[in-house]
């Protein structure tokens, strides 16, 4: 049985989509599947292997993209139409969001089975008609689906065969990830009160995160904060932290995110995966919103009474506080999350897409 996996980034891009399908593609193989993943890339991409500890028997395939958003889609259609063989051979074809790059394959191949997972959402604003229209079209055209967060069926409006919210488990990051690691200041096993993870941008929150440890201090309450990640807001983070004498570090992009989670007592994080690491990990989350998606996007989540979930800086400092001061209430939480978090294994998961795509186990 050949699987066919279409999905924008891919290894050794570091993100939550990219873990998605590589930890489902991984464990395919290990079950007889052959898995073909195509993406896009940059040229040092291009250039590399794939790393040691992957089956060797899942083959990756870069699509060489350098036009502007708006007209890179006849580079991959071109790519796609050259190398329309892995469609022809795939039994199965499941795109992770980019539907419309198997679009007018969809016609030319009217009989070939074709899924979607929706996995985020665009931006931190409210999605344009455009988007919904994009995510219908794909639910109309796709045989089946699944969501990633019950929140796509109201903002949406897609129908899924299965909502999911990711996957983790503990200690699952593989050593052999870890040999490309920069040598960090934070490796030398100290210890701090939060790590953020995820990228710099609006819509994870960092800036409120932010806000709400310069009203500690304040206070006369100093917390150190180590970030793991980058983006567009980490020059503004930089500056508002020395600005205020804040405690922070940055660590940039890491793969070995476990290890900063082990040594944190709570974890800023606001998307997800990152969400269920940290819980795995015994850690209490805090999470973050600016927007009314992104607030139903924690909110309608099944683990939402298990975490922090705030938009006002000073309501998120006393809710800091006061976890700091009752570390009772602060496990109460903890063992929920955990319990919960446990049984959404990677394994779990790939039953999810077997079950999709109607193929009994192996």
């Amino acid at each position: 049985m050949k699987i066919l996996f279409f999905t924008r980034r891919f290894w050794p891009s570091i993100g939550g989509v990219e873990k998605h399908v590589m930890e489902v593609g991984k464990r395919l193989v290990k079950m007889g599947y052959e898995v073909t993943v195509v993406s896009e890339s940059s040229t040092s991409e291009e250039s590399r292997s794939l790393p040691r500890h992957h089956p060797r028997c899942l083959k990756v395939y870069y699509i060489s993209v350098r036009a502007n958003e708006k007209s890179k889609k006849f580079q991959i259609w071109e790519w796609l139409w050259k190398n329309r063989c892995l469609i022809q051979e795939a039994d199965i074809v499941h795109c992770h969001d980019v539907f419309f790059w198997y679009l007018p394959f969809r016609f030319l191949y009217p009989k070939k089975k074709v899924f979607t997972t929706f996995h985020g959402y665009e931006g931190s604003e409210p999605p344009t008609w455009k988007k919904i229209l994009s995510h219908k079209l794909a639910g109309w055209l796709s045989n089946g689906s699944i969501v990633i967060g019950d929140f796509h069926r109201k903002w949406y409006g897609v129908k899924s065969e299965a909502v999911s919210y990711g996957a983790a488990e503990k200690g699952s990051l593989d050593s052999a990830t870890h040999q490309h690691q920069k040598v960090h200041s934070f490796a030398r096993n100290d210890k701090c009160h939060f790590c953020f993870v995820g990228r710099l941008a609006k819509d994870t929150g960092i800036m409120i995160y932010l806000e709400a440890l310069k009203i500690l201090k304040k206070k006369g309450i100093s917390y150190r904060l180590v970030v793991c990640g980058e983006g567009p807001r980490m020059d503004e983070a930089i500056e508002f932290s020395k600005k205020h004498g804040l405690n922070v570090e940055f660590e940039g992009f890491v793969r070995d995110v476990e290890k900063y989670l082990k040594q944190s007592k709570f974890v800023f994080v606001s998307r997800y995966l990152g969400i269920l690491e940290a819980m795995i990990n015994k850690k209490l989350v805090f999470a973050v919103y600016d927007s009314p998606i992104k607030e139903d996007y924690l909110k309608m989540s099944p683990f939402s009474k298990w975490i922090v979930i705030e938009s006002d800086p000073k309501e998120l400092a006393k809710k800091v506080k006061f976890y700091f001061e009752n570390p009772l209430e602060e496990k109460k939480l903890i063992e929920e999350a955990y319990n919960w978090a446990r049984e959404q294994t990677w394994e779990k998961l790939t039953k999810n897409y077997l079950e999709l795509w109607v193929i009994p186990e192996v």
